[in-house]
């Protein structure tokens, strides 16, 4: 009897025993675990997803300095805007604290209309500042020089597909700054313009069915019949027979 007691208290001493070794045994396991889980979630919270991202301001938009010619947004860069990024077009924005205006390098009067003109006009096209703004106020600057005339008559049959593709141009914006083109080099141009008329009118006839468009398109109609004389009447009406002649 004595010796089955005996007996049951080593069992009883060996079990406590192993059950300790167990509980010591998996406590470094716990603390482990509790450690990789601790550094999981402090590399989480310090990752640069959890980060806080900084927006650029929109004031940086406006800065020439700001914008990388070989960034994300320029990956597909159009051909004026590469040109420009190169220092090809002799100016550059100058931010004013009411409008801005272009700093020429050299007086427009001085610099050659061939390319520059037609490269200015590839420019209207473009739908990213400060591209718009240096094509469409170059554009009516190099128009506004001395001697423009005999300078931009000989580049109309390079001028006109280009403006054709920005008055046929699906924005809005890109158009308007075509119309206005066209109305500027009118002026400047007169007749001589009569011969290509007829492949710039099917774009603003198209777009006349927009109210939003009617008012400058007719308004640029009336330059045209007013600098081109008659001749560009006939023109016009074969293409628009809805004009009203400034002379009617």
């Amino acid at each position: 009897m004595q010796k089955s007691e005996c007996h049951g208290d080593i069992r009883l001493r060996n079990n406590r025993v192993t059950g300790n070794s167990q509980r010591t045994e998996s406590s470094p396991q716990i603390k482990h675990r509790t450690t990789v889980q601790r550094s999981k979630s402090s590399s989480s919270t310090s990752s640069p997803e959890s980060a806080i991202k900084v927006h650029p301001r929109p004031s940086d938009k406006l800065n020439p300095k700001t914008i990388n010619p070989f960034g994300e947004q320029s990956r597909a860069a159009s051909a004026f805007a590469a040109v420009y990024s190169k220092g090809g077009i002799p100016c550059r924005l100058d931010h004013g604290s009411v409008r801005h205006k272009l700093r020429w390098e050299r007086a427009p009067k001085d610099l050659p209309f061939d390319p520059l003109l037609v490269t200015l006009a590839e420019g209207l096209r473009e739908t990213k500042h400060p591209y718009t703004f240096v094509s469409k106020e170059g554009f009516r600057e190099l128009l506004l020089v001395e001697g423009a005339q005999e300078k931009a008559v000989p580049l109309l049959p390079r001028l006109v597909p280009v403006l054709k593709a920005a008055l046929a141009h699906s924005d809005d914006d890109v158009f308007e700054r075509g119309l206005n083109a066209l109305g500027q080099l009118s002026v400047v141009v007169g007749p001589s313009l009569n011969d290509h008329l007829k492949h710039l009118l099917t774009s603003l006839s198209k777009r006349l069915r927009d109210k939003k468009f009617k008012e400058p398109i007719t308004s640029v109609l009336q330059k045209l019949e007013q600098h081109g004389g008659a001749g560009s009447l006939v023109i016009i009406k074969a293409k628009i027979p809805t004009y009203c002649s400034i002379c009617s």
